[in-house]
């Protein structure tokens, strides 16, 4: 493959954001490679099949300036691709803030790499295949049964870090730029109509010098609608865009309408077995994680609570608890290590203590949090050999992944929407070709952790395309 073939390019704002954007891309036919690092040319060229890269990121947890020195080069590399669309992937819930994993903040730095005829910045957010929703500008998200408006969503009013109170998009977003922003809306009676009637109101809102459209989704039309708006643009030179995995489902609709999927990725179907045991780490405190790790529990998994002081302890392993969870390994048991059982935990409020007693921001936590789970895991890993790991918890899955010295992932069985089983690929033996799932706090259902184990979906067949990629970067069949 050359850069010449690809469809599309990504950053994501956390990892488990950029492995479900990559499960709607492999999903719909396009074989997609996400890389820790932006890959050389080199490695592209070795790359037969793909048609779509990611880069997985942390800055949904970075401050601005963290997030200049995160971003800059990335977005260097990812504009220099001959592709027609560049993603910024946001979580589907868009929580940010100005402090926090800005959106603001990562467009304004993306404008200085835009090309001069995009004046305008897409953002589209709907993800009805995850119970995302926009309607006339307000964000909802589904939660087990029921739909919430993002204010008075059970989990996303109450996020630690970015708690989300406010459901219009336009204002949430505009309260992000240094200087305001005139955003225009697609709204759902506009994009319900034919679509040339869509397109030439499109066409007028970019006329009126708008920085922004945000797009309203409520179905699967909406998405196929938006699609084919972006996928004309980007060949026009509006190629930055912003929003969820929505993107992703979008734009494969519209390049199944337009049969682009490569003939060389017919993937060779092959069973994924059923685990021995897994290992999980959860650094997540949401209400979905806490009825997981009790579903997982009732099913014969060993639950672990890890102690706040264990955490902040950076200079020493916590060699007892890590014995604990080698024995229970060796005898054939899966594991979860968990840093708080649902939000009410008083081990949140204990952890929040020690670390304003030690002079730790509270937007530091999830980085040492992350770090310390993934070291954890890796002393694991290599005392029991095992194989199949998952992180729960979006900054978690960033600095798991860090630790586990993973250059690049893919996607080899879908089991909850959003939340896939890939194959990790590392410069170290011991790691390479890991079995590794990256949840979101919000995502997957309640019996997600045995459904790893298990191997378990609604089609529990490999999409895995028979090429591999060694950690060098070559090409293996």
């Amino acid at each position: 493959m050359s850069e010449n073939n690809l469809l599309l390019a990504y950053y994501g704002d956390d990892f488990t954001g950029s492995t479900d954007a990559m499960e709607a891309l492999a999903l719909n036919g396009y074989r997609t490679m996400l890389f820790l690092e932006p890959p050389s040319p080199e490695m592209l060229e070795n790359l037969n099949g793909v048609q779509c890269i990611g880069i997985p990121g942390t800055s949904r947890a970075r401050n601005p300036e963290e997030m200049e020195q995160e971003l800059r080069p990335v977005f260097e590399s990812l504009f220099k691709l001959k592709t027609n669309v560049i993603h910024y992937k946001t979580c589907s819930t868009f929580d940010s803030n100005p402090e926090v994993g800005s959106i603001g903040k990562a467009i304004e730095i993306a404008l200085d790499y835009t090309e001069e005829s995009q004046k305008t910045v897409p953002i589209f957010v709907a993800t009805p295949p995850l119970g995302r929703y926009t309607l006339f500008g307000n964000h909802f998200a589904r939660m087990y049964d029921t739909v919430y408006r993002l204010d008075r969503h059970p989990t996303m009013s109450k996020h630690p870090m970015t708690p989300m109170n406010e459901s219009d998009l336009r204002v949430h977003l505009n309260m992000q730029f240094q200087t305001p922003k005139q955003i225009g809306l697609m709204d759902i009676v506009e994009l319900s109509e034919d679509y040339s009637s869509v397109k030439e109101v499109y066409e007028q809102k970019l006329a009126l010098n708008n920085d922004i459209i945000l797009f309203d989704g409520l179905d699967n039309s909406h998405c196929q609608t938006v699609g084919r708006l972006l996928w004309e643009k980007g060949q026009e030179g509006i190629r930055f865009v912003v929003g969820s995995s929505g993107v992703e489902y979008a734009l494969t609709a519209e390049w199944n309408r337009q049969g682009l999927q490569a003939s060389s990725n017919k993937k060779e179907q092959t069973k994924i077995p059923a685990a021995n045991q897994v290992l999980v780490v959860a650094g997540s405190c949401s209400p979905i994680n806490k009825n997981q790790i009790e579903t997982a529990i009732e099913a014969g998994f060993v639950g672990i609570q890890i102690s706040p002081r264990d955490i902040i302890n950076k200079e020493e392993l916590p060699n007892d608890l890590l014995d604990k969870v080698i024995k229970h390994i060796k005898n054939d048991k899966s594991v979860i290590l968990y840093t708080a059982l649902g939000p009410e935990d008083p081990a949140i409020a204990e952890t929040h203590k020690l670390f304003d007693e030690m002079g730790i921001e509270k937007r530091e936590s999830g980085e040492l949090i992350g770090s310390q789970l993934g070291k954890w895991t890796l002393e694991i890993m290599k005392a029991t050999n095992i194989r199949r790991i998952i992180a729960a918890g979006g900054d978690t899955s960033g600095f798991v992944t860090k630790e586990l010295k993973l250059f690049a992932l893919e996607m080899v069985l879908p089991i909850d929407p959003g939340v896939p089983l890939c194959c990790g690929y590392s410069s170290d033996p011991t790691i390479n070709g890991i079995e590794i799932a990256l949840k979101g706090g919000q995502m997957g259902s309640p019996e997600f952790f045995v459904k790893i184990k298990e191997a378990a979906s609604s089609d529990a067949t490999s999409i895995i395309s028979s090429e591999n990629i060694n950690y060098n970067g070559s090409v293996t069949k």
